[in-house]
């Protein structure tokens, strides 16, 4: 009741002020234009801190699916992987990625942040948040024998220079973006870029001891279970709930109505994502495999990055229900077809699936909130796919060389991958000095 009476009151009191003349002629004058700012303002912090929680999204799925001791050394990786980033995107990232464009390849200036306002600050704390997750992406794919300091190296690289320099050719009108090129908030741009290095690092280190055995000239592949479902569940949730931020706070206006149809669709495409995992893991496997439609639902987020803004809400069940089967098919292939350990199937949900949803884009767009975007089922004919294809292309080509010279570096200086023995003993003793489930005996089960 007295929350009625003071809405009440406050929805009279800005009537009679809005019935003024003079009112009206103060508005007129440039409030609107401040209330925007104002809101935009907000609504960009608001995101910017939604997204950051996916940081702890990746935390608890990264630990939830590996060893109970390596869960210390992956909360250490996804703390610090931000935290170096963020300095680096600072000094170097955001300048390559939205300074001065030279010939739509690489940003030039704003180093440090230099002459920043208000509104560049606003715009830098939204940014830095999706490089830190396009650097946390690898954490979870190298897990369990990458050296600690080699993992704050690459993030660092990762931050200052491979993810902004192809987010400049998308995001700060580089050639793709010329082209026409769209990714709304970051299936190629964020995940795939994380995803691709992930690949690349995966396979230079080489897989955990006791994955892929050879027996009598076969390859025999172990599972090597995660110690902690409801943690990796839990995980997936914070994930979702940070992906608001993501996709609707891509937007970039507290005043955009098309936020709730952002939303809508991420809500879907996720929901569908689950939905189709669980389906054809039960086909698959006999069973309604939790992990996979954990998996499931961060595949359908992911597809649905980037044509959240231009696709329909039936358009984006559909990019949902197929992203749900792909990660299952990718898991599978890369794990025992391609021989690269992907403890937490990092590759599958944000590469491929990224990958997926980006070509999307030249198959679902409807030309609503974007008449220049029409997509192939939408009468749009082929132009819009092999835009969407050449992006996918030139950003997978850019990672896989940038990322294959930085880990390759690594390696040949002997700091990507622990010894054998700290490798059985757990990275929280070997690299931290410390146990994480301290008074529980912790079997190595290799």
């Amino acid at each position: 009741m007295r929350r009625k009476t003071i809405v009440g009151i406050g929805g009279a009191a800005l009537m009679l002020l809005m019935s003024g003349p003079l009112f009206a002629e103060e508005m007129a004058a440039g409030d609107v234009l401040r209330f925007e700012q104002a809101f935009d303002m907000i609504w960009l912090v608001l995101a910017a801190a939604l997204v950051f929680l996916m940081q702890a999204g990746f935390a608890m799925v990264e630990t939830g699916l590996t060893r109970a001791k390596n869960a210390g050394n992956i909360m250490m990786k996804n703390l610090m992987d931000f935290s170096v980033g963020a300095m680096a995107y600072w000094a170097v990232g955001w300048a390559l990625m939205y300074g001065a464009s030279a010939a739509g390849i690489i940003g030039t200036d704003q180093f440090f942040l230099r002459g920043a306002d208000g509104i560049v600050y606003r715009d830098w704390m939204f940014q830095v948040v999706f490089a830190a997750t396009a650097a946390t992406i690898v954490s979870g794919a190298m897990a369990e024998r990458t050296k600690y300091t080699g993992y704050i190296l690459y993030s660092v690289v990762i931050s200052a220079i491979i993810y902004p320099i192809s987010g400049h050719w998308i995001w700060n009108g580089g050639w793709l973006a010329e082209l026409g090129f769209h990714d709304f908030a970051g299936s190629t741009v964020v995940h795939s870029v994380g995803a691709w290095a992930a690949l690349v690092g995966a396979w230079i280190l080489g897989p955990r001891k006791g994955k892929y055995v050879r027996l009598n000239g076969e390859i025999s592949v172990k599972a090597i279970p995660g110690h902690n479902m409801p943690l990796a569940a839990l995980g997936v949730f914070l994930l979702w709930f940070g992906w608001y931020g993501f996709n609707a706070g891509s937007t970039l206006s507290g005043t955009d109505p098309t936020i709730a149809h952002v939303a809508v669709t991420t809500t879907l495409a996720a929901s569908a994502g689950a939905f189709g995992a669980m389906i054809v893991s039960w086909l698959g496997f006999g069973k309604p495999d939790l992990s996979m439609s954990l998996n499931g639902a961060l595949a359908g987020l992911v597809g649905i990055t980037a044509g959240t803004w231009v696709v329909s809400p039936l358009g984006s069940i559909f990019i949902g229900l197929i992203a749900g089967g792909l990660v299952v098919g990718s898991v599978e292939f890369i794990d025992k077809v391609m021989h690269i350990d992907d403890p937490v199937g990092a590759v599958s949900v944000h590469g491929v699936c990224g990958a997926w949803g980006t070509l999307a884009v030249g198959l679902f767009a409807d030309g609503v909130n974007a008449p220049e975007i029409v997509g192939l089922f939408y009468g749009g004919g082929v132009h819009q796919l092999l835009v969407q294809l050449l992006g996918v292309g030139a950003v997978l080509a850019w990672v896989l060389v940038s990322a294959g010279l930085l880990f390759g570096l690594l390696k040949v200086l002997g700091l990507l991958r622990v010894s054998e023995k700290e490798e059985l003993m757990g990275l929280d003793i070997g690299e931290h000095g410390m146990e994480s489930y301290s008074g529980f005996q912790i079997f190595s089960n290799m």
